[in-house]
Parts: C-alpha cells; structure tokens; sequence
C-alpha cells in the first residue's frame, strides 16, 4: 500500500483535488484572462494525453468527439493497480453535462457505474453513495464522483462561459476557476502558447491545469503526477515544477494567516501535561516558551512577566507532538498534520528530489508541516514497479541504491514489492554496515519469515505478514491480490504452527511492525452508500467532495459472501496485532493514509488490543521519539526540549477521542489554532481557540 491523499485514496484524485472557496487569492493573472466566450469548434475529432509519474510513462487518456457525444477511455497502472474508466458525456447548448454515463473500476477496483442525465429542468444521478435527483430553478453543472480528468475540461469550459467563472454545482458545493499564468510549451511539432489555470471547490486543495488558446485541454499537473497531451512529454518536469510553485505560493499564503510567532515568551497558562512516564495528566501548571523551545514550566499561579503573551489553557490537555510513523509527506498534507497535533512524520518513501525541496521549504519557515525523518525507498524494475525513490533493475544497482542513501540523512532504507528477494540478503547488508536500518514489503514470491531471517528491522502492513500464511506458491503480491487475498484471513487459526513461527522469529529476531490498521479498516470495512467507519467522526465538517469519498468502497464487494469475508478478515487482523503486542512486539502507528485525521482514528483503533489510552499516548508520542533515537529534544514536554505539543479541552487519558477536537499546536515554537487553519481548507473547525493576550513590555502581573 502507498497513499498519499485525505479522505480519496485512489491515485487520480491528484488530477482532481479541489480546495474551498476560502483559498487564498493567486498570483495576480495575465493581461489575457479567463475568456468571455469558449468556443469548441477547433476541438480535434480526437485527443490523447499521456500519464507521467515522476517522468514515467504509466498510462493513457484518449478522447473521441462525435456528433455531440464525447467518448473517454482512460487508465493507467501504478504500484500493481491503477484506475479503468470509460465514459460517454452529451452535453446541451449551454456546454453544461446533460448525460453522462461513467464505467470501469477504480485503483482498488470498486466497480464504477456512475450515471447523470438531464430531463427539462429534472436532474437525477446514481454514484456509488446512492441515487439522488433534484429540480433545477436554474441551469447547473453536475459534478462527478469518478470521472477520468478529462472532467476537469468539462467544467472549465462552463465556468470559462460564466461571467464570474463560478457557479454552485451539483450535488453539492461551488466550482471557481482563476487564471494563474500564461507561458509557451514546446512540442514535437510545434510551440503553442497555454494559459494555467486553477479550479477550487469541491475537496481541499486546488488542481492547476492548462487550456491552449483554443479552449482545449493540455496538461493536469500536480508536483509528481502530470496528464498531457501527447507530444508534449517534454515539458513534464518543468510544469511539474510549476504546480509545486504555485502550491507553495498558496501554502505560504496560508502559513503567513495562520502561523504566530510571537514577540517574546509566551506562557501556556493553566494546563494539564501529560506524563508519558507515569501516564497521567499532572496539576495545572503553566508553561513557558522561548524561541523553539520550552523554557521552563512553573506553578500555575506564578506571575507573568513583562512582554509575555498568554495563552489560557483553561484546564485542558497539554501532550507532546505525536509521531505518524507511515507518512508520504506533500505540501498539501503538511498544515493539516500540524493542526491535527502530528508534528513528527517519519516519511516512508517519496519522489527524493519533490521532498527534499519540501523540506527545504518548510525549515526556511516558509511552508508549515511537521519534522520529516526519511525513508530511502527502493523498488525492484518489473511492469507492476512503484515508481518511487530509486528503481533497481540489477542487485548491483540496488546496491548502490543503498550507498547512496547512506550518510545522514536516511534513517533507513524501505525495500518493496518488486525487488528480487535474491537480493534482499546483500542489500541488508550493506545497509546495516553502513548504520541505515531496514524495513519494507514483503518482495513478491517470498514471504515474512525470509525477510526476517534475511535481516529486516522492521516489518511494514500487517498484510505483508499474514499473507504468507495464506497465499499459495507463485501467487503475485506485486497486484492487487495483496490485497484481495485478505477475504482469505478469516479461514485462518490462530494456534496454526505457522502462524506461531513467523510471530516468534518477530520475537527472537527483535523484529518491529508498522500495521497500518486505519487503511486496512478502510479497504476491508468501507461500503457503497455508507460513511466508512474510521471517518464517523469528522466527515460532516468536510467538503461535499471528501464526503462522497467517504461513502464509497474500496474493494469489489460483489457478493454477500465477499461482505462477510472483508468485514471479518479485520477482525482477525486485530487479533493478530494483539497476539503481536502479547508476545512484546513492538508496535509502530501509521497510517499510510496522509496522517491527520486518519491518524487520530489509527490511534483509536489500537483500543481494540487492549491498549489503554494513556498507553496508546506514551506510544505516540514518547516511544516513537525513542524509536528514531529522537527522545532527548522531542516526545515529553520537559524544560530544554523543543516547543512540539498541542492542547485539547478535555482529558484524553479517559477518553482518546478528546484528541480529535485540538485548540492549539505549538510546533518548534510557532503557535497555529486549528480554527483558523480548517477554513482554509473548507472544513468546519471542531473545537474554539484559546483566549490569548500580549502583555504590554512595561505591564507586570
């Protein structure tokens, strides 16, 4: 498993991604801006459009206009699975959709069968949330739920014909579109001027896409995937780097509205610490910041000193930043993990260079987001290869793939599922000799108990494990079985010998495990029409667009038989990890889901082991610190260490759920309260800000 994104998790939500209508204004646009009228009439009878990742050719997006009909096939493969669309788009006068029927499956391979058609002034749709209809006082756009990108063209021409290039659409929402830039692309065949656009409205974070002069689409692009129009591959790099730009300009936006820093100390007034040494909230005390770190902390009634700002804490809960342990860090997730209290992510693989630069943003101060430990992520080449990281087509290469992220700043290399297991011993290694740890996938025809006599530090998904004890010879994990095959978990017995050896070399070989139990609920647990279990408690203070998300499956729950077996195949995923915990192994949480929200249910979830929450608090916070040898400056709120700790109203040692209503996060100490950063991206916040006062340089209390 790899994600990257909130709430959607299919790879082609990177085309489609939207923010609120709160988003910070752009770039002043060109002197040419949006125009007053579209015309289509020079659209090609056909247009096909590659699918970049990082470079790499992974997919195709052809389209056929013909007698009013548009036709779009779309689909590409990533990671062993990948989106397959088609569609079949009427639109009326107006360019806006009148029927429009979208088929295929999706990434995980949930059946699609999305259908929207418009009679008179009646509009009625079916998506995998249900079916609904409406009667329209005025003309309106419908909105998809899993549309190919090609959809984006679709509604940038409506809003290109509406005056003030917005409109509500349905089923719910506002669509905005704002120019951002013109430039010239150079082609095969010829240079073309284009201008770049970004459209807001339905999700939390803007798509940037580019028209040419004729109204016709170009390019989606997004820092690591890009769509564009064949013959222009060429310029893949460079408008990856434009979209990276124009996120950071909207995230700086956003960091200089939300981020305080305040002139002098600041005391956190009247707070509870938590203790990860005892596991108890202590008396009210106050504590006090200076620069990045915590000064001291003093008796709740001492006096303020001249020049102080105040925070009143009110009794709440101070606790120490939380670590994400399965991160893949992105400007877009970097705010929201911080308002979320996660201030650490350890970040277990990405596009090198994208990141690098990302984390080049965020210690300038420039961009918010959490302190980042890096995972040096290797992939074996084969046709189902992730392309991430470094990609090893000889155990040469991987070899050297290990060198290079040797050094300082890797704290271990992450091994995936297309790599030869041949070569897994060596690479172990020269890892280890060089100080790096190890952890990964299971490689593709292989299981857990070889990588653990082969030397792994750690293990990543509690599916890589139980799949050995399930699948059969020669079956590929490098596809979607690796997830599939978990219908098959409920057969299993948990006094089986086999199931024993793997969990006892865990023991004797010291061997930790990453489960990511919030993204196995969601593939095993999320239904058609249903709100998924682990997002009950924050989906109604999203966008219409991540609420629809929320009620859609993942996997291809065909039959009753499928229901069944998914919904109780997690059930035995928790008493796997809780035989795991009994035996003493070492536990890691992570989401793979982008963190934030995700990771408060990731924590949640471990109740059902046995974990109480005051334990599952230590474990987040001062355990993981320990783990990455991070424990001296990070993990408890002690004088000397840095200012990473958030605050909450109520008593999370009682009740782990006080967790998801956090006032205020202080990060390397810079103060940021989450009602002020949610509406940036279209979320109702959750929970009020403390009162804060700045005490004049001369006053003294």
């Amino acid at each position: 498993m790899k994600t990257t994104r909130l709430g959607i998790i299919l790879v082609v939500s990177v085309f489609l991604a939207a923010c609120s209508d709160s988003t910070p204004p752009p770039p002043p646009p060109p002197e040419n801006t949006l125009a007053d009228k579209v015309s289509v009439d020079s659209l090609p009878l056909k247009e096909s459009f590659s699918i970049l990742l990082a470079g790499t050719l992974v997919g195709k997006l052809e389209v056929e206009h013909n007698a009013g009909i548009t036709l779009v096939d779309f689909e590409f493969r990533n990671n062993g699975r990948g989106p397959s669309i088609k569609e079949k788009l009427k639109r009326a006068e107006n360019g806006l959709p009148s029927s429009w029927t979208i088929e295929g499956s999706t990434a995980f391979g949930n059946k699609v069968d999305e259908h929207f058609i418009l009679t008179g002034s009646q509009a009625s749709w079916k998506d995998t949330t249900g079916s609904s209809s409406t009667t329209l006082a005025e003309p309106q756009m419908y909105v998809s739920q899993e549309a190919s990108p090609y959809a984006i063209w679709v509604y940038a021409q409506a809003l290109l014909a509406d005056d003030d290039h917005s409109m509500p659409v349905l089923p719910g929402g506002t669509l905005r579109m704002d120019s951002m830039q013109q430039l010239s692309l150079k082609g095969e065949a010829a240079e073309i001027s284009a201008t770049v656009y970004a459209m807001s409205g339905l999700g939390l974070n803007p798509t940037y896409f580019l028209l040419d002069d004729n109204s016709a689409l170009l390019a989606i692009i997004s820092p690591s995937f890009a769509l564009i129009r064949e013959g222009f591959e060429a310029e893949d790099e460079r408008l990856r780097a434009l979209a990276t730009e124009f996120s950071a300009q909207r995230f700086e936006l956003i960091q200089k509205n939300v981020a305080h820093n305040f002139d002098g100390p600041i005391r956190i007034k009247n707070v509870r610490i938590f203790d990860p040494a005892t596991q108890q909230l202590g008396e009210p005390v106050s504590v006090i910041v200076s620069g990045n770190k915590i000064e001291k902390i003093t008796p709740v009634d001492s006096p303020a000193l001249a020049g102080e700002t105040v925070i009143d804490g009110a009794g709440g809960s101070l606790v120490a930043g939380m670590y994400e342990m399965h991160g893949h860090v992105s400007q877009n997730g970097g705010l929201l993990n911080i308002a979320a209290g996660v201030t650490s992510v350890r970040d277990m693989g990405n596009n090198n260079e994208v990141l690098s630069g990302l984390i080049d943003k965020m210690k300038s101060g420039r961009l918010a987001g959490p302190r980042i430990t890096r995972s040096g992520f290797i992939e074996g080449k084969s046709p189902y290869s992730s392309n991430n990281g470094i990609v090893a087509s000889t155990e040469e290469e991987a070899l050297a793939a290990v060198r290079q992220y040797a050094g300082g700043e890797y704290y271990q290399i992450k091994i995936y599922n297309s790599m030869n297991p041949q070569w897994v011993p060596a690479m172990i290694a020269e890892a280890h000799a060089l100080g790096l740890k190890v952890a990964g996938h299971v490689p593709a025809f292989s299981n857990a108990d070889a990588m653990i006599a082969a030397g792994y530090d750690e293990l990543t998904h509690i599916n890589q494990v139980m799949l050995g004890w399930v699948l059969d010879e020669g079956e590929d994990t490098r596809t979607l079985l690796r997830l599939t095959a978990l219908r098959r978990l409920p057969a299993l017995e948990m006094d089986d010998p086999k199931i024993a050896a793997t969990i006892n070399a865990m023991v004797e070989k010291n061997v930790s495990i990453d489960p990511t139990l919030a993204i196995h609920e969601a593939l095993l647990r999320s239904r058609n029409g249903a709100v998924s279990p682990g997002s009950v408690d924050f989906i109604e203070h999203m966008p219409v667009g991540i609420q629809r998300s929320a009620k859609t499956a993942w996997a291809d729950i065909a039959t009753p038989e499928d229901d069944k077996a998914y919904w109780q195949a997690f059930d035995k995923i928790i008493e796997t990890v809780k035989l795991m915990r009994d035996k003493g192994i070492m536990l890691l949480p992570g989401t793979d889901l982008g963190g934030s929200f995700y990771y408060h249910r990731e924590l949640e979830l471990y109740q059902l082991i046995g974990m109480t929450p005051a334990e599952i608090l230590k474990w987040a916070t001062y355990d993981m610190a320990a783990y990455l040898g991070q424990e001296d400056m990070l993990g408890s709120i002690e004088a000397g260490k840095y200012a990473d700790f958030f605050l909450i109203p109520g008593d999370p040692t009682k009740d782990l759920k006080a967790i998801k209503t956090i006032s205020m996060v202080v990060k390397d100490g810079t103060v940021y309260f989450p009602s002020e950063i949610y509406p940036e991206f279209g979320i109702r916040p959750f929970v009020t800000a403390p009162s804060v006062q700045q005490l004049e340089v001369k006053e003294v209390l």
